[in-house]
């Protein structure tokens, strides 16, 4: 928050007693003006066109600055609204009380797969492909700051079949982030919601991404990706698209609400595709002190982009997000241009995926070799340590 002249104040300015000269470093811009009468004296010559050359970094720090009280604003907002839930009687979750109590550490971001109780084969498809496992995945998440989750609820009939089945999967893998919501296709957009509420609380991470179990991925690619615009507040990411609004029942997509967007044929506004996309710390927070009162659409995708709408937000409209499937994604592969996601559009992520993502991840992935260095990561780590250490100096 800015401060402020508080009224009635005044300054006082010291008296001049001789001319007071801006220090320019480069001798190569003064010159001597020679008097009979007076002695030599140096005298600035100053160029405008100088500091042109400071504009990028002055952006960059105020673009460091915006997130930086952004961030503190939504920490706020979230202690405060946790200190109500208190006085007002309701206990913090399990998960907060835990992060609270031992102190938060730092990730770069965390990825949540969207999955479903009939979706075993997929999961396991995954596994086998883009999502590191055992010892590895342990190493990304201590190196490299990376949090890889398939995200679940409960069935209707809780400790019935179907969540025995997860928690045996889960006591195998140990790769699975429990929600307290019922699992149905049409509350979707209840999931997304309480997945990110519940994924801030757990992680302090600068980036949430949520990605369907159908879907490729290339982690390392993803992940040089969102440095790029981690100096940057309230960021969302995918491949923005603007489809028709369908009021017709019946059909797929079909919107009841289809009267809140004007007249028949019309619109929505631009939003990220549901397959994959990623926003920033700050708006997972916004998301999570909000969840009560964020309207639920019938498309994911549009609920996500509806609780944006009217906020400042940044959107980024970025392709690699959403490469199709062979060819595609493997000649954009052999032009140097890996992808971020692939799947294919038809099918609304990878048709036939347990069969295909093997191909896939072939074909189009970037491989151990390739994924090892992860330049951008390597960065955030050591950010991350300076900011460790700068902040101990300070204590």
């Amino acid at each position: 928050m800015d401060s402020v002249a508080l009224p009635g104040e005044m300054l006082t300015m010291p008296e001049a007693k001789e001319t007071i000269r801006p220090a320019v470093p480069d001798k190569s811009l003064r010159m001597n003006l020679v008097s009979t009468d007076c002695a030599t004296k140096t005298v600035e010559k100053w160029d405008p066109k100088d500091s042109l050359g400071d504009v990028p970094s002055t952006q960059h720090a105020i673009q460091t600055l915006d997130k930086t009280i952004s961030s503190l604003e939504m920490e706020l907002a979230a202690a405060r609204a946790a200190q109500e839930s208190v006085l007002n009687g309701s206990p913090l979750s399990d998960n907060m009380k835990s992060t609270e109590s031992t102190g938060r550490r730092k990730y770069f971001m965390v990825i949540g797969i969207n999955t479903a109780f009939s979706s075993r084969k997929r999961r396991d498809s995954v596994r086998a492909t883009w999502m590191p496992q055992g010892e590895k995945r342990r190493r990304l998440e201590e190196e490299k700051g990376i949090i890889i989750r398939f995200v679940i609820g409960h069935s209707a009939t809780s400790g019935g079949i179907l969540d025995r089945a997860i928690e045996a999967e889960d006591k195998k893998h140990q790769d699975f982030m429990r929600l307290d919501h019922v699992e149905g296709y049409l509350e979707l957009s209840a999931k997304t919601k309480i997945y990110f509420a519940t994924a801030v609380a757990m992680w302090d991470a600068d980036f949430y991404v949520k990605v369907d179990d159908d879907v490729h991925v290339n982690i390392a690619t993803l992940g040089n990706t969102l440095i790029r615009h981690r100096s940057k507040p309230r960021m969302y990411i995918g491949c923005m698209k603007s489809g028709p609004v369908l009021a017709q029942k019946g059909v797929r997509y079909h919107e009841p609400e289809y009267w809140k967007f004007g007249d028949p044929g019309n619109k929505y506004f631009r939003h990220a595709t549901g397959q994959i996309y990623a926003i920033s710390k700050d708006l997972a927070t916004y998301i999570s002190i909000n969840q009560h009162v964020l309207h639920r659409y019938a498309n994911e995708d549009v609920s996500i982009g509806a609780w944006f709408i009217g906020l400042d937000v940044n959107h980024i409209d970025d392709r690699r997000l959403c490469c199709g499937t062979p060819p595609d994604c493997e000649w954009k592969a052999q032009a140097g241009n890996l992808c971020v996601a692939s799947f294919d559009w038809s099918c609304s992520g990878i048709c036939k995926s347990v069969d295909k993502i093997r191909e896939v991840h072939h074909r189009c992935g970037e491989g151990e070799k390739k994924r090892s260095p992860v330049i951008g990561i390597v960065k955030w780590k050591r950010e991350r340590e300076r900011e460790e250490r700068e902040r101990d100096i300070e204590v």
